[in-house]
């Protein structure tokens, strides 16, 4: 009796096409970096980046009137007055702590007389946490509001903050 089944060689054990050209070659790649381009690497936010952000995001509020505490204010109309400064603070009245990954936010706003001071407050909170993560990629966990005085119609108006348009 002769055997009929195609037998197997040492070294060609799943009966793989050999010595005909058709041999597999198991490659391998090897790269250099690893991974996405845009995470090699590491990517810090001051915190006056991050001020500016929430400060100019505030500011859009409607019912805002100012930033900061009427004596922050009366000596940024003074700054403002002096030639070679700058024409605004769009960080007054805004202190940001950044982490690697969060940030924590604490305004200080001049509320419009007549527009509630509730939805004022979460307005600003939502405008300024959706252009912060938006802007940064980083989590805000916090936004805490301090109002520190009302405009009256009848008061004068040191210098009215800039709105964006």
């Amino acid at each position: 009796m002769t055997d009929t089944a195609p037998r197997r060689r040492p070294d060609n054990p799943g009966n793989e096409p050999s010595g005909s050209g058709e041999e597999l070659r198991k490659t391998s790649v090897t790269r250099r970096g690893g991974g996405d381009p845009g995470s090699r690497g590491r990517t810090t936010i001051a915190d006056g980046v991050v001020e500016k952000i929430a400060g100019l995001a505030a500011r859009d509020v409607l019912g805002v009137h100012a930033m900061g505490s009427g004596l922050s204010r009366t000596f940024g109309a003074v700054r403002d007055r002096v030639p070679g400064s700058a024409k605004s603070n769009v960080t007054r009245g805004v202190k940001a702590e950044v982490g690697e990954v969060q940030t924590a936010l604490d305004l200080e706003i001049v509320v419009d007389y007549g527009v509630s001071i509730a939805d004022v407050a979460r307005a600003v909170r939502e405008n300024v946490i959706s252009a912060v993560e938006r802007m940064t990629g980083l989590e805000v966990v916090e936004v805490n509001i301090a109002v520190s005085d009302v405009k009256l119609p009848e008061e004068e108006d040191e210098e009215p903050e800039p709105r964006l348009q």
